[in-house]
């Protein structure tokens, strides 16, 4: 399989082009290699389609973002990778940019092979599946060329015979004076061929709706929100046209000990005031387990410290990130009389003003009880 070139190579711009230069650029390219100034010519048509695959993802701000921070691996999403199989696609989609040139868009007769749509589907799985990675199996619904007819659409025994208003070709063609305007058949709609005598299972329509079951193979590293694509698992194309391809949606779940942060991991420890102040040795843990580690004295709250290529894997062979060791101040809501006694000492000794002992609530309704005279007077 040959690795793409990066897209701004392709059109020749640098990657703070704006929207106008790059246009510009396609347009030039688009003029230089079309099919047309370039008959016979296989590099020709390769470098036509690879300039409009790259206009096609630098002129959507979406997904040049995606291209921007993740390179060819961030489009490969539903409807987000550009990939054209023919020419025809590239004139059906930037048609109206081919005027200026001279070039219309080139037309066959009969109906032009299209590839068949993709299928959506997802996954759940928790933060350890997407860091070791793993395997799961999903289930869809999708058209499959019916078996009885065998995709003709016509009764066993039987075949689709062609239009005869069309003559096959899928369209009509009107010519008034100096004009011809070029129309879909209306008796075949397009396809060409007329089927007199349905097949029963399918009901002329060639395709049935069949459940299958496809494996996917989750790469480690994954993120919450990426998309995993299955090649060829969609749904069969049309007039020979090739399948479409499944898209999974990957939706990581929250785990109670880790916040990701990209590669990074975020772990947010308790420690103690006696902790932090004079330091000590934490048990933390890790993708791997749990692992010690030493706080110096004089921590501070919200002090961070980091363990090299302990977090998540990166994609495509990228470094592993850090994982990130928050400390939290625990303060203790309830003292026993000897800790409060000990915290009342050490307070003494940093001269800090502090709330004094409260009795318990019954003695002081006691002593409220015990001064009848006073509150009445008052």
């Amino acid at each position: 399989m040959d690795q793409k070139r990066d897209y701004y190579e392709v059109l020749g711009v640098s990657r703070s082009a704006d929207a106008e230069t790059i246009k510009r650029a396609y347009k030039k390219l688009a003029l230089k290699y079309h099919p047309d100034r370039n008959p016979n010519d296989e590099e020709a048509v390769k470098r036509f389609k690879e300039a409009a695959e790259a206009y096609e993802v630098l002129s959507d701000p979406e997904k040049r973002a995606l291209y921007d921070r993740y390179g060819h691996a961030g489009l490969q999403g539903a409807g987000r990778a550009p990939e054209f199989h023919d020419l025809g696609e590239v004139f059906d989609l930037f048609g109206d940019l081919f005027g200026g040139f001279g070039f219309g868009p080139r037309r066959r007769s009969g109906p032009r092979p299209q590839r068949g749509r993709h299928v959506q589907a997802e996954i759940r799985i928790n933060l350890l599946e997407a860091a070791r990675g793993c395997r799961r199996t999903i289930r869809i619904r999708r058209p499959e060329i019916c078996p009885t007819c065998r995709g003709t659409g016509a009764r066993p025994g039987t075949q689709p015979r062609t239009c005869e208003y069309c003559g096959g070709a899928g369209n009509i063609v009107h010519v008034q004076g100096f004009f011809r305007v070029q129309s879909t058949c209306p008796r075949c709609n397009g396809r060409g061929l007329v089927i007199d005598e349905v097949c029963e299972d399918c009901r002329g329509r060639k395709r049935i709706e069949k459940e299958v079951e496809l494996t996917v193979d989750v790469p480690p590293g994954v993120e919450s929100g990426m998309q995993l694509r299955l090649r060829g698992e969609g749904e069969p194309g049309y007039s020979g046209g090739p399948p479409g391809d499944v898209f999974v949606d990957v939706h990581v779940e929250p785990h109670p000990l880790f916040e990701r942060e990209g590669r990074h991991l975020v772990c947010r420890v308790p420690v103690s005031f006696t902790q932090a102040a004079l330091g000590a040795e934490l048990e933390v843990p890790t993708l791997e387990g749990t692992e010690k580690y030493t706080i110096p004295p004089g921590t501070q709250p919200g002090d961070v410290f980091r363990l090299k290529g302990r977090g998540m894997p990166g994609l495509h062979g990228r470094a592993r990130g850090d994982l990130l060791i928050q400390v939290n101040l625990e303060v203790p809501r309830k003292l026993t009389p000897e800790y409060e006694a000990a915290l009342r000492k050490l307070a003494e000794l940093e001269h800090t003003e502090v709330t004094p002992h409260r009795s318990s609530f019954l003695e002081r309704l006691k002593e409220w009880l015990s001064f009848p005279a006073t509150r009445q007077e008052g």
